[in-house]
């Protein structure tokens, strides 16, 4: 009887252990689905490469002991496109998806995701948002297969208008921003927020103009001129806001511009030297953070000759690796319980996947344009200039309230 126990136990044990090593060497397929034509292509090929280059550094060394594997779709910045890429990857067996140029994409895919889950049992995908910005997906339009892994608009705008409102020569603020959810919440809660912090500053434009598609920005650098506007606040990313940039420099405006955006591909070199001390961005990493990230990103450039700027890949490895390591599996369902409130150490500090709505709390950093110097020596496109740290927002002041009612399933 004896005897028999011990092999009971003995036999219990080793099951236990085969369980806790069961997703060893397992290949986690991702979907990346983003733009690889048009206008915004060198955005996405970046953040491709990023993805691929992490999957490589997280294979080799991650608690799971999983591989991880890109798989890279063109989606033409379009929704539609993104639906069809979304069934090309479930045909392949793709159980997790990332995208996070455009919020109108990310909308259409958050749904997609949602539906698949509900009708297909056993099949769930879970969708690792990394650059889509909208507040709504973690308010009115929360969902339990969505995370997301960038700092949200309104994050961002809190801690902006925080720093603005001790700037006594911002008095009239232009915005200008793309015609879509995104652009749209960049004006809405830059209204909001320098209404509540500094109710004397004047907003004396308010312009969306069409993603994707302007060329030739100088007719609103005249309008933003003409109005007397001492500050631009825009949202524009890529082509729209190196364009813009380039337009201002061209047509002689003079004033300060804060952004989310100014270290993505093309925007460095539009600003060139003439935008020191001008242009502040507002992000949750910038290109001279220090310690492993400053190893990474040297690497990186050294592959590539291209910069790395999308730090929130490295927060979806860390993540992911974390809770298939403590859901002991790669099951999405195990795995999205596991993400849920999870706290890890990421590159910019302790962060943590809220459980309310599944938006990542992070601490948030203002940048400005400058002359890249021994503190801070990282130059972006070869410029010679840098984003030097200005002020750092801790996870509780970047934080904004959240009124999902997040559906869980069973």
């Amino acid at each position: 009887m004896k005897n028999t126990l011990k092999f009971i136990a003995a036999a219990t044990l080793v099951v236990c252990a085969q369980q806790a090593v069961a997703q060893k060497g397992e290949t986690v397929k991702i979907a990346w689905i983003d733009p690889l034509s048009g206008l915004m292509a060198p955005v996405g090929t970046n953040q491709l490469k990023s993805f691929q280059f992490f999957a490589e550094k997280f294979s080799a060394n991650n608690p799971a002991g999983v591989k991880f594997e890109v798989i890279g779709i063109d989606n033409k910045l379009s929704p539609t496109e993104s639906l069809n890429a979304l069934k090309s990857a479930l045909d392949q067996g793709v159980r997790y998806i990332t995208q996070g140029n455009g919020s109108a994409v990310a909308g259409a895919l958050i749904d997609a995701v949602a539906k698949h889950n509900e009708r297909n049992p056993g099949k769930e995908v879970i969708f690792l948002n990394h650059s889509a910005v909208d507040p709504d997906f973690t308010n009115s339009k929360c969902n339990y297969w969505h995370f997301r892994f960038d700092a949200d608009t309104s994050m961002k705008m809190e801690a902006m208008t925080t720093f603005m409102a001790d700037k006594k020569d911002v008095k009239k603020v232009y915005l200008l921003n793309q015609n879509y959810s995104h652009g749209q919440q960049v004006s809405r809660y830059a209204k909001e927020t320098l209404a509540r912090k500094r109710p004397d500053v004047q907003i004396v434009g308010d312009d969306l103009h069409p993603l994707a598609q302007v060329r030739d920005f100088s007719p609103y650098i005249a309008k933003i001129k003409a109005s007397g506007a001492d500050t631009v606040i825009t949202g524009n990313w890529g082509s729209d806001l190196a364009l813009l940039v380039k337009a201002a420099n061209e047509g002689g405006y003079t004033g300060n511009f804060y952004t989310y955006y100014t270290g993505v591909s093309g925007t460095p070199t539009a600003l060139g030297t003439n935008s020191a001390g001008r242009v502040y961005q507002i992000a949750y990493s910038h290109y001279n953070m220090g310690g492993q990230m400053d190893k990474w990103t040297a690497d990186f450039k050294a592959k590539f000759n291209d910069d790395f700027y999308t730090g929130s890949v490295i927060h979806i490895y860390t993540a992911l690796g974390e809770a298939m390591a403590k859901a002991k599996s790669t099951d999405p369902v195990k795995v999205a319980a596991a993400l849920e409130g999870m706290k890890f150490k990421s590159y910019n500090g302790d962060v943590e996947m809220r459980k309310t709505d599944h938006q990542l709390q992070q601490p948030l950093y203002l940048t400005v344009w400058q002359k890249a110097d021994k503190k801070y020596p990282y130059s972006p496109e070869n410029t010679g200039m840098t984003l030097a740290p200005v002020k750092t927002f801790e996870s509780y002041v970047s934080s904004t309230p959240t009124s999902c009612q997040m559906k869980r399933p069973g």
